[in-house]
């Protein structure tokens, strides 16, 4: 049970981070917002009028999920890797660290920072989209739960490459090497029913794959993937990524040496 100072402990780191996100506007919030309007320029207008229908769904309307949750992964997991290094980098995670905070006080509150920058990036970047389409939505409870989740997982994944990472360069490394061609080959921009088997079947091994079609799932009623087997790899993943940064934390990898 949460007592109340590790409540008081949770809601100022939060707030550090939410008033970080705020503050800093123009690089949290804007630039996300340019990019994905010119992926809907280019890949929704230009291109996607010439792509026929998916399912019955225009390629305009198909891609909007897929950007709405590559805005979410991509801001979750920016938000906390750049904080938690840059707190690491300047030495002043050492004082929270020789608080008394638990450490999982400390996970959750870069955590829920994340979570909370990468909703906020998703839910403009949707309210973009209607500009350009008026998408359907059909179940409410995926869209929040596959958009929380998703945020949830990127910014444990985010923290432990903050751990790890010994400079800038490495914090960038996973992001441009890993994270981006990962994104990109999740079904973003395509069914993965349109590839040939083997190229399918490998990409079920990509985590992506199971985000953007449980959250495309809320919008459409229809997936790639089943649904509650997309629910259940997140919910997965969710809690290994909690365990293996509570082990970090514990041994000090990255923070204590």
């Amino acid at each position: 049970m949460i007592s109340y100072e590790h409540y008081i402990a949770l809601k100022t780191i939060v707030r550090k981070e939410t008033t970080r996100i705020i503050r800093i506007w123009s690089q949290t919030l804007l630039p996300p917002l340019i990019t994905q309007t010119l992926y809907f320029v280019i890949f929704g207008k230009f291109i996607g009028s010439q792509v026929r229908a998916i399912n019955g769904v225009s390629y305009m309307a198909f891609i909007v999920p897929g950007l709405v949750m590559m805005a979410v992964i991509s801001n979750s997991y920016g938000n906390v890797v750049s904080s938690f290094f840059g707190a690491k980098f300047q030495r002043n995670i050492e004082e929270v660290l020789v608080s008394p905070t638990p450490d999982w006080v400390i996970i959750a509150g870069y955590v829920l920072g994340g979570v909370v920058r990468g909703i906020v990036v998703g839910v403009l970047v949707f309210l973009v989209s209607l500009f350009f389409v008026h998408p359907v939505v059909t179940h409410w409870w995926a869209i929040l739960l596959f958009m929380t989740l998703s945020a949830v997982v990127f910014s444990q994944a985010a923290l432990i490459n903050g751990m790890y990472a010994r400079n800038f360069d490495e914090v960038a490394f996973f992001q441009n090497f890993i994270l981006t061609p990962f994104i990109y080959l999740g079904g973003v921009f395509y069914s993965i029913h349109s590839l040939p088997e083997l190229c399918q079947k490998a990409s079920l091994y990509n985590p992506l794959v199971y985000m953007v079609n449980g959250f495309r799932y809320g919008f459409f009623g229809f997936s790639d993937v089943d649904p509650f087997f997309c629910l259940g790899v997140l919910v997965i993943l969710t809690i290994i990524l909690g365990l293996v940064n509570l082990f970090l934390f514990k041994k000090g990898i990255g923070i204590k040496n």
